[in-house]
């Protein structure tokens, strides 16, 4: 059967990348998304590319719906991204738990009931499930067999779809992939709490001066490379219910205000950040069995480049509103 994808959440940040991805090889993609704002995909994708994608508005929660959008499109390979961040979590618990645990749930179950056209269901994991007291004393590093204290309810939900997607396998055998990057940088990433940077980045283009909310060492992975990894993984035969914690760039504060000066000179006397480190773990020992394909890393420098060249590329047009996309108002 030729791949048809369905992208949950793909108005947000890596859902829209992978759109991007999916429709500039032409491959068939639905959006499915509760929301109604194409600011990112608009980012991302020219008008011609946006009119090749159906943006339907639907509701995780309603398995109902997400069935009929996978029988009307025929879909054959899913990649869920739909959730709430961090901070609507907390101040939302319960709705956080309606839209990222229960929508998982209906993820899986609607894949599980077409379990013989569908590939393994990939999913957004997090490393936010764990706190920086998981990480080995020693090595400064997350090994591979910590055991995650989430120190959020949105660390919470993410831990619980985990365990789910290891249910539907072992009681299913539906195979699935969950994907857990760290802090995202690039175009789209303009919301929750690590987006600091890649506002950094586009204050920088516009001459504005930030204040990123945090320092300290974390993990950066590039929001291309992320929606990259979500195709390989839905394109590898898998067994089991796999999770693969995300290549990236160990950055520390300082060289990330340098590395935005370097490619946009002069800009960083403006960009501070705070002495606030994240309370996750800024790094991760690699499992050197993994049954993915090595996945692509861009080097951190080229990838804010790229970030700064497309946020120009933007506001050349006249039509891109900074405000839109992180930064206040000026």
């Amino acid at each position: 059967m030729a791949e048809s994808f369905m992208v949950t959440g793909s108005l947000g940040c890596i859902g829209a990348w992978v759109v991007r991805l999916l429709v500039r090889e032409g491959t068939p993609v639905v959006s499915l998304d509760a929301g109604n704002d194409l600011h990112r995909p608009r980012l991302l994708l020219s008008p011609e590319e946006m009119d090749r994608v159906p943006w339907l508005k639907g509701d995780i929660t309603d398995l109902a719906g997400i069935e009929q959008v996978l029988d009307e499109h025929r879909v054959t390979n899913i990649i869920h991204l739909a959730a709430l961040q961090m901070p609507f979590c907390k101040a939302n618990p319960p709705l956080g738990a309606a839209v990222n645990v229960l929508g998982t749930v209906n993820i899986l179950e609607a894949a599980r009931r077409r379990a013989d056209r569908v590939a393994p269901v990939v999913y957004a994991g997090s490393m936010a499930m764990f706190s920086a007291g998981d990480v080995d004393p020693e090595t400064g590093l997350l090994p591979l067999d910590a055991v995650p204290h989430p120190p959020t309810h949105y660390g919470v939900y993410k831990q619980a779809n985990e365990g789910n997607a290891r249910l539907y396998w072992l009681e299913h055998g539906l195979p699935s992939v969950g994907l857990r990057p760290m802090t995202v940088l690039g175009p789209g990433r303009d919301q929750g709490m690590t987006s600091g940077p890649t506002k950094a980045i586009l204050a920088a283009v516009v001459g504005r001066p930030f204040a990123i909310p945090f320092g300290g060492v974390t993990l950066y992975n590039y929001a291309a490379d992320v929606a990259r990894a979500c195709l390989v993984a839905s394109r590898t035969p898998v067994s089991g219910a796999l999770v693969v914690n995300l290549p990236g760039s160990r950055v520390d504060m300082p060289e990330v205000v340098a590395t935005i000066d370097a490619v946009i000179p002069g800009s960083g006397t403006g960009i501070t950040f705070g002495d606030q480190t994240l309370p996750f773990p800024s790094g991760f020992e690699v499992d050197p069995l993994s049954p993915l394909p090595p996945l692509e890393v861009t080097p951190f420098e080229e990838a804010v480049r790229a970030t700064a060249d497309l946020f120009r590329s933007a506001t050349a047009t006249g039509h891109f509103r900074p405000e839109e996309h992180g930064l206040p108002a000026s």
